[in-house]
């Protein structure tokens, strides 16, 4: 199936973009005209299919309609294929019964591969009616033939029916291809869906948390206003960096969107940090080595894991000691966030579990190790090892 698939599209790569523009009837055209000519040709008569062994006939005008009526309707052999087939028996049952013996009889298989591959309603009821009508044909031309044995209609009975079931397996491959697609398409806008979501909940999470910790500490600043203007300050920043993030997003959305999506350094990790110590989170920050030219998705991957982190540290244990931790190795990025649990609120940071079950699975599909957990002594610690240098 997969390679009939490939041999198709690299057909279908070759043939110039008018053609494949054309109406269908157009395309399938060819086949039926070629057919046609070469009938009419004086040096081809009587070289077609030769069943019941009629004596050969000269052609004449019903030489003429039946090999009209077994190479034009092949136009429409994929349009309409139960009237193509019908036409295209009657014009062979006239070319066996006269003795024409036209190689426009093989219209025949077209017409039956078309039918069983293209034919969309009543296929059963189409096979038996043209199984009945098979018989007064096969006894009218075995009549007028001499010698014909009635194994030789059979075969060539048996030979039509497995022309049939060639096309019907077509179709089933065909069904089977578009069943293929609708599953992909499916998968990939499940996908693109979670994606979002994910991207949704790390920005709106983290700055709104970084907000509303800011916003409470200024209810707490009236009486110095320097330390007021300066926190209000930043909750504007924040919230105008929330609006970039999710106007980014959104743009994302959109069916012109053009671009990927936006992959924050590790270099912003300090940018993060400083925000969160802004919102009253004491942060302390090292990062080791040097980034690889390349990391692929784990820059991404890195900046949300701190991020996450960080915004649980602000709800769940605000106030209390929290360090960040990045080292680069050479095909990696090990993150380690941290807190010591003698904050405000020490409940555990997990939340729904959304946010950490995403990065869990963020770094499981680019074949790192996550684990997030209490500590002994209080707190809660995140650890990340994300291998680097993979496409994104």
């Amino acid at each position: 199936m997969i390679q009939l698939r490939r041999l198709r599209e690299e057909t279908l790569r070759r043939v110039p973009e008018p053609w494949r523009r054309a109406p269908v009837e157009v395309r399938d055209l060819p086949p039926g005209l070629a057919l046609l000519a070469a009938s009419l040709v004086p040096s081809f008569h009587h070289y077609g299919t030769l069943l019941g062994r009629v004596p050969d006939r000269s052609f004449d005008a019903l030489a003429v309609v039946a090999v009209a009526l077994q190479t034009l309707p092949l136009a429409v052999r994929r349009r309409w294929p139960a009237a193509c087939l019908a036409l295209v028996c009657l014009g062979f049952a006239l070319d066996q019964i006269r003795g024409y013996h036209t190689v426009a009889g093989t219209g025949l298989s077209l017409a039956l591969l078309s039918a069983g591959c293209h034919l969309e309603w009543r296929r059963h009821t189409v096979g038996l009616v043209l199984s009945a009508a098979y018989v007064p044909m096969a006894y009218e031309v075995h009549r007028r033939g001499t010698d014909a044995s009635v194994a030789e209609f059979v075969s060539f009975y048996l030979v039509l029916v497995l022309v049939w079931g060639i096309g019907t397996w077509l179709r089933s491959v065909r069904a089977a291809e578009a069943d293929r697609r609708r599953r992909v398409a499916e998968e990939s806008r499940a996908a693109e869906r979670t994606r979002i979501a994910r991207e949704l909940h790390d920005v709106v999470t983290h700055h709104v948390t970084a907000m509303v910790v800011q916003a409470e500490a200024a209810r707490y600043l009236t009486a110095a206003p320097d330390r007021l203007d300066e926190t209000l300050t930043a909750v504007s920043d924040t919230g105008r960096r929330a609006i970039t993030d999710l106007r980014h997003l959104l743009d994302l959305l959109n069916p012109d969107h053009s671009g990927g999506v936006r992959a924050p350094s590790v270099g912003r990790i300090r940018t993060l940090v400083e925000e969160t110590r802004q919102a009253g989170q004491p942060v302390e920050f090292t990062e080791e080595g040097t980034p690889p030219e390349s990391t692929g998705s784990a820059e991404l991957v890195a900046y949300r894991v701190v991020q996450e982190a960080l915004t649980n540290a602000l709800k769940y244990a605000h106030g209390s000691r929290t360090s960040v931790d990045v080292r680069h190795g050479g095909r990696e990025i090990t993150v380690e966030v941290g807190t010591d649990g003698s904050g405000t609120d020490t409940a555990s940071p997990g939340g729904s579990g959304r946010g950490l079950d995403g990065l869990r699975e963020r770094v499981g599909v680019l074949g790192g190790d996550f684990s997030a957990g209490r500590r002994a002594g209080g707190g809660f610690h995140v650890r990340a090892r994300i291998p680097a240098g993979k496409p994104s």
